[in-house]
C-alpha cells in the first residue's frame, strides 16, 4: 500500500473538515491545503497558493507527486480548475468545467430538469430587466427570484409581492450586487415544505447517497433574516425514511447523472442536490456540485469508511464496487458568525475558549473565516467557525455542540440557537 500524497483546495470550514478526514487514512503520505487556515495548519501543510491559481496549482501538484487533489469551492470549479489537472495529466476529485455547470448555471440546471424530467418548480429564466418585471406583473407571489450565476449561497430572494420582487430585480440585474452571476436570472414559483440536503458521490455513471441532512440558511432563528451561507446543519433527517431516498435517488440524482453524461459531461465528483420535501412530494430547488458548508462538517463526522478509498473510487470510476459505511449516530454543527454578517462583517477581534470547547466529549471545531496574528487567533470572515458533535440523537449531538458555543468568545458574535431543533420529539 504506498502512500499518496493529498492537495485540498480551499480555506474554508469544509476544507478543515476534509483535511480532518482525510488525515485520519492509514494511505495518507503528505497532506496539503491551498491555502487553508489556521485550522487546517494544525494538521496539514498549508500552501500559498491563491485557490483560482490553476497554473500555480498544476505546477504545485507536478513538484510534490500529489496523487489526489480535492477541490472544495463552486467557482474553482466553474472556472474549469479540474480540467486543467486533467489536461496535465493529474487526478482530481471534483466535476469538469462543463458538469459543473449544473450549479454555476441556474438556467442550465433548470433546463436540464426539464429536459430529464425531474421535479422542479415551474420557471422562466430571462437576459432582460426590463423583460424580467413584465413577467412579473404577470404573477402571482410569493415568487422566488434566483441569479443565474455562483452568489456564495446568497443570490435567492423569497419575494411576497410586485413592490420586493422588483427591488430584487433592481439589485440582481440593476446594481449587480452579485457581478456576473446576476446577468441572467431564474423567476419561480414559490414551493413549500421542509428543506432537505442530498449529497451523492459519482464515478460518472453510478451514485452514493450519503443520510439526509439539513441545513439552515437564513441568519436568524426560526428561518428569519437573509440568506447566508449556512449558519448549521445536522444529519441524518429522523423523518426521512429509506424509502423516500430511493425515490430521490430515481427521480432526483440518477436522471441528473445521466443527462448531464446524455450532454457530453459526465459528472464525476460530489453531486448535492437541495430539496423542498412537503409530504411525499419532492421537489428539486437547486443542484450544487460540490460539498455543501457547512453540510459536510457533520457529514464527515459520521463517514466510517476511508474517505480516500471513497474519492479514489469515484475518479476511477469504481464506486459500485465500494461499501460506504455510516456511524448510526447523529452529528450537528453550529456556525459561529461575525457581527455585521451576511451583509458586511466586522472582522479582526480575538477568539477565545477553543481549547476547552474541543476538549468537550464529541465535539470537533473546524475553521472557517480565521487568522493567526501576533500569536492569536482572529475572526477574518464572515462564517468563523463551525462548532460540530456527535450523539446518540439530535437532542444529544445539539447539547453537546450548543454546551461548546458557550465557551468560545469574540465580540459580536452571532449564531443561531435553533439547529437541529426542528427534529427533535414533539
Amino acid at each position: 500500500m504506498n502512500p499518496q500524497n493529498i492537495l485540498i483546495i480551499g480555506s474554508g470550514g469544509r476544507e478543515h473538515a476534509l483535511a480532518w478526514k482525510i488525515a485520519q487514512s492509514p494511505r495518507l503520505g503528505r497532506l496539503y491545503v491551498a491555502p487553508g487556515n489556521p485550522g487546517t495548519a494544525a494538521i496539514a501543510t498549508n500552501v500559498d497558493l491563491k485557490a483560482t491559481d490553476k497554473d500555480g496549482l498544476v505546477a504545485f501538484a507536478r513538484a510534490h507527486d500529489i496523487g489526489l487533489t480535492i477541490v472544495g469551492p463552486d467557482d474553482i470549479l466553474a472556472l474549469g480548475l479540474v480540467d486543467a489537472f486533467a489536461a496535465a495529466g493529474l487526478r482530481a476529485f471534483g466535476p469538469t468545467q462543463a458538469a459543473a455547470r449544473i450549479e454555476s448555471s441556474k438556467a442550465f440546471s433548470k433546463q436540464l430538469m426539464t429536459t430529464s424530467h425531474i421535479p422542479t418548480a415551474a420557471f422562466a429564466i430571462f437576459n432582460d430587466l426590463a423583460a424580467a418585471k413584465a413577467h412579473l406583473a404577470q404573477q402571482t407571489f410569493p415568487l422566488v427570484i434566483k441569479a443565474s450565476g455562483l452568489a456564495l449561497g446568497k443570490g435567492v430572494y423569497i419575494t411576497q409581492n410586485l413592490a420586493e420582487a422588483e427591488q430584487a430585480l433592481g439589485e440582481i440585474m440593476g446594481d449587480k450586487i452579485f457581478g456576473e452571476a446576476g446577468s441572467s436570472v431564474v423567476i419561480e414559483s414559490f414551493l413549500t415544505g421542509q428543506e432537505v440536503s442530498i449529497h451523492a458521490f459519482s464515478d460518472g455513471h453510478s451514485a452514493a447517497l450519503f443520510p439526509p441532512a439539513q441545513d439552515h440558511k437564513t441568519i436568524f432563528d426560526g428561518d428569519k433574516g437573509p440568506n447566508t451561507g449556512g449558519m448549521g446543519a445536522f444529519a441524518p433527517v429522523p423523518w426521512v425514511e429509506p424509502a423516500l431516498m430511493e425515490r430521490v435517488k430515481a427521480t432526483v440524482v440518477e436522471p441528473a447523472l445521466a443527462g448531464l453524461a446524455a450532454a457530453g459531461s459526465p459528472f464525476v465528483g460530489l453531486l448535492y442536490p437541495g430539496l423542498m420535501v412537503d409530504g411525499d412530494d419532492i421537489q428539486v430547488l437547486e443542484y450544487n456540485a460540490r460539498f455543501g458548508d457547512p453540510e459536510t462538517q457533520v457529514y464527515l463526522r459520521l463517514l466510517e469508511t476511508d474517505l480516500m478509498d471513497v474519492l479514489d473510487a469515484c475518479v476511477d470510476g469504481r464506486l459500485a464496487e465500494l461499501e460506504i459505511e455510516w456511524s448510526p449516530q447523529t452529528a450537528v454543527v453550529v456556525v459561529l458568525a461575525s457581527p455585521g454578517y451576511p451583509g458586511k462583517p466586522t472582522t479582526g477581534q480575538a477568539i477565545t475558549g477553543l481549547e476547552a470547547a474541543a476538549a468537550l466529549p464529541g465535539v470537533e471545531i473546524f475553521h472557517a473565516g480565521t487568522k493567526a496574528a501576533d500569536g492569536q487567533l482572529l475572526t477574518a470572515g464572515g462564517r468563523v467557525l463551525g462548532v460540530s458533535a456527535v450523539g446518540a440523537d439530535v437532542a444529544d449531538a445539539r447539547a453537546r455542540a450548543y454546551a461548546a458555543v458557550k465557551l468560545i468568545h469574540f465580540d459580536g458574535l452571532q449564531y443561531r440557537t435553533d439547529i437541529g431543533a426542528k427534529a427533535l420529539p414533539r
